[in-house]
């Protein structure tokens, strides 16, 4: 279920210097050594994600399998809570079971700490995750940050407001005026915009009055600070004063929190030029990270030329109203929470919405559907692309399943296919079960969505859903007359007949497959039908035949480049001296070393999958001994050294 390689922890660098917060640090620590819950409640913009990887990053090392950050930020669905902490852990959804029970039993023996960051918006499933966690893994300590408390027992909450606000008289001398949190971090922005910046008698004090008009919120501060590239900080405090004006009828009544960063956001953006501001509100399309190529294809548009794309977007960066980051050597953007929900409330107002989603929906279809070819055989590289991407593809699923669009949902589901197969076996059933009741998809859309459906169950050993699933995939690739379909339904269908222990029903379903394939020339379709020989041959007790059908398939999957296939392949012969030795000692076994490192060595987007696929082996030898399936070798075939 694990990546072999386990990393000890995800927490980011830290790009910017933290400043102060001792008081609220402290207020942690302290709790956390008591309780194990502690929850950050505060309205956004206060600096809570930034506080809770702080002291994270202090305190990692006293936690043995390390500290872990969950964003939940770009999740929409409450479904997905679970799978966002498996993913975060480097845990993959595989397994024949739910993702909540799986996550349970591998945390009930660590020792570490998980950061839950932006749970508001999911905050039921979020709060009953993590009760569920703190109940089942007593050396699991969780950090939480919401906008309002979870409400589960045990938690301790700390509220984190603004910074501390300057004193607005000047009797205090210039060097203490400068060691204000507020005041520090508009110094220290100003000065890494601008280059030049530094605090004195003459801008004193405008940098009072912009940080307390500011409510010392610190997203807010950074966006009035990042201005000081071509405002000085006068022009900033009288444009802010005349924006706040407006709100308060010109008095100086304070504003609620949340409105005063809604205002700076307005007085950002109205800083912006034409094509900035059309770039921006088009941005929130993107639950998640998103490529400059992304945002090309989806925002630009006569208002937007292409050609500009670059420039506007790294202007958005350089305003610190768009965040960049590397991951894996590519150049991503994402927006922070508070400013997507801003940004979609622009795209309202412009009336752009509906055009702006369908843009979104049409890329990411077309741009998967391109794929599927090449998918299969440059796993690890397309899995990485689609892990960058996959909070925009759940997003554009979700539109299409309330738009009632099933025709483009199913286009996307199924081009995806190889992510729910090797990450989220339960999420991709979902999707699939969802978007086929929603309407009919395209023809092969519709075989592939059934097909796919029985493979997941398949994967998870669920004999009840795989093989209606399957008999559906056969209807359709019937009516299609499409034999290269039909070989890989009756393959699939073979191996579900097995997990459902109707060995009758899978011999026969075996053959009419060979036959079908002898007349193609389709590499995928032949290693289809050896893996369902292979384990035919499992639950038929006939060994020999299981290693020559992997042998055959670990020829063909080599010469195909296919280490998906190859994988299976190396774990049916090594599958096959695990039941010789199950069915002669009943005793623990010693796996076959060279066979077992050679799989792992197909890569590590595999490796999940072998840990899992190794333990249904184990399941399948004992169903099928107590069967009477697997007959004992004699005791002159027994081969030494496996025990």
């Amino acid at each position: 279920m694990a990546r072999p390689s386990r990393r000890s922890g995800n927490l980011p660098a830290e790009a910017t210097s933290f400043i102060g917060r001792r008081r609220e640090l402290a207020d942690v620590r302290k709790k956390l050594s008591a309780a194990r819950l502690v929850s950050l409640v505060g309205p956004g913009g206060v600096g809570k994600t930034r506080l809770a990887i702080r002291f994270a990053t202090e305190l990692g090392r006293g936690f043995r399998d390390g500290t872990w950050l969950v964003e939940l930020a770009d999740i929409r669905d409450p479904e997905l809570v679970s799978s966002a902490v498996m993913s975060a852990l480097d845990l993959r959804d595989q397994a024949a079971a739910e993702p909540l029970p799986l996550l349970l039993t591998y945390l009930q023996d660590k020792q570490l700490l998980l950061l839950v960051d932006n749970c508001e918006h999911l905050i039921a499933a979020a709060a009953q995750l993590i009760a569920e966690v703190v109940r089942a893994a007593p050396g699991v300590r969780v950090i939480a940050t919401s906008r309002e408390p979870l409400s589960v027992d045990g938690e301790h909450v700390i509220p984190v407001p603004p910074l501390e606000l300057p004193p607005p008289q000047q009797a205090e001398p210039l060097s203490r005026l400068g060691q204000n949190e507020a005041v520090r971090l508009f110094i220290e922005r100003a000065a890494a915009a601008s280059g030049s910046f530094e605090l004195t008698e003459s801008n004193r004090s405008a940098v009072v009055d912009v940080c307390r008009r500011l409510d010392g919120l610190p997203l807010a501060i950074e966006l009035a600070a990042v201005r000081t590239r071509v405002l000085t900080v006068e022009q900033i405090r009288d444009r802010l004063n005349d924006r706040f004006g407006l709100l308060t009828g010109g008095g100086q009544a304070a504003l609620p929190r949340h409105q005063t960063l809604r205002t700076t956001f307005e007085w950002s953006h109205e800083l912006l030029n034409a094509s900035e501001r059309t770039l921006l509100r088009r941005l929130c399309v993107f639950a998640g990270r998103f490529t400059l190529e992304d945002a090309q294809s989806v925002c630009m548009s006569d208002a937007v030329p292409a050609a500009q794309s670059l420039d506007s977007l790294s202007s958005l960066v350089d305003k610190s109203l768009v965040l960049k980051e590397d991951v894996r050597s590519v150049a991503c953007y994402r927006l922070h929470e508070t400013m997507r929900e801003f940004a979609r409330l622009k795209l309202g107002e412009a009336g752009e919405e509906e055009a702006t989603e369908e843009r979104a929906t049409e890329y990411y279809r077309a741009k998967y559907l391109q794929a599927v070819g090449e998918s299969r055989y440059r796993l690890a590289e397309w899995l990485e692309g689609v892990e960058l991407e996959i909070d925009n593809i759940r997003a554009v699923l979700g539109r299409c399943l309330s738009r009632g669009d099933s025709l483009r949902g199913l286009d996307l589901a199924t081009a995806v296919g190889w992510y729910w197969i090797t990450r989220a076996t339960t999420e991709g059933a979902r999707w699939l079960d969802e978007l086929v009741a929603c309407g009919p998809g395209t023809p092969g859309a519709q075989f592939w969505a059934h097909f796919l459906r029985g493979f997941l169950a398949v994967l998870k050993a669920d004999a009840v859903a795989a093989p209606p699933a399957i008999e559906r995939a056969l209807v359709q690739a019937r009516e299609l007359a499409q034999p290269e379909f039909l070989s890989q339904a009756l393959s699939m269908a073979s191996i579900a007949a097995n997990l459902a222990g109707d060995h009758a029903a899978a011999v026969r379903l075996l053959d009419e497959a060979a036959i079908v394939t002898s007349a193609l020339d389709d590499r995928p379709a032949q290693i289809s039908v050896l893996q369902a020989r292979a384990l035919n041959g499992f639950f038929g007790g006939d060994i020999e035949a299981v290693k020559a059908a992997a042998s055959e398939g670990v020829r063909l999957s080599r010469e195909a480049d296919d280490l998906y296939s190859l994988e299976m392949m190396l774990l049916n012969r090594g599958g096959a001296a695990l039941f010789w030795v199950i069915s002669s000692t009943r005793r623990r076994i010693t796996w076959r070393h060279s066979e077992l490192r050679t799989a792992s060595m197909t890569g590590w987007h595999s490796m999940p999958f072998s840990t899992r696929w190794a333990a249904w082996q184990q399941d399948l030898a004992s169903h099928a001994l107590r069967r009477g399936c697997l007959a004992r070798p004699k005791r002159s075939e027994r081969r030494p050294g496996l025990v």
